[in-house]
């Protein structure tokens, strides 16, 4: 094996037609198609080249991708010991008795999981939509949080949504 594993093949790629992988690409040029890999397309889910497609699985990998960052945080928080203040429930269990990762779901009866799992489904229903039609996925302001998007040039906000796809 050796170095040999890391030095260029001759081969290239190809689709089930027969085409070059990098040439059937559509979408090569988009936002997020940077060095060394490119436009990242394991699985060959847009390479029929659906603009549709393509825009509804780059929408579903920003809001996941946020949804991620966000349970990263919150792990990371309960993990550094920080903890709200007071009873989570009216039975008096305090939040500081609530132990932080997984381990939480065991400690919470119930109607505390139901009311988190009904809080994400409000969250996802009527806070977590593209209500805006603008030129990119994953604009959720919705008139509501902004954070001085529109003060920014155009090459600002370019290089803040590359940055967030990798």
């Amino acid at each position: 094996a050796g170095a040999a594993a890391f030095t260029p093949s001759s081969k290239v790629a190809t689709t089930r037609g027969g085409d070059s992988v990098a040439t059937s690409m559509a979408f090569e040029n988009e936002l997020g198609a940077q060095e060394p890999l490119g436009f990242f397309d394991p699985l060959g889910l847009v390479t029929d080249g659906d603009i549709e497609k393509f825009e509804r699985l780059r929408y579903v990998e920003i809001k996941h991708g946020r949804i991620a960052m966000l349970a990263v945080v919150g792990f990371l928080t309960t993990a550094a010991g920080v903890r709200l203040p007071g009873p989570i429930n009216y039975s008096g269990t305090m939040f500081t008795d609530i132990p932080g990762g997984f381990s939480a779901i065991k400690t919470l009866d119930q109607w505390a999981l139901i009311q988190i799992f009904a809080f994400v489904g409000l969250l996802e229903l009527l806070v977590m939509k593209e209500i805006i039609n603008t030129a990119h996925p994953g604009d959720f302001r919705n008139d509501f949080l902004d954070f001085g998007w529109e003060e920014w040039d155009e090459e600002t906000k370019i290089q803040k949504r590359a940055i967030e796809l990798n």
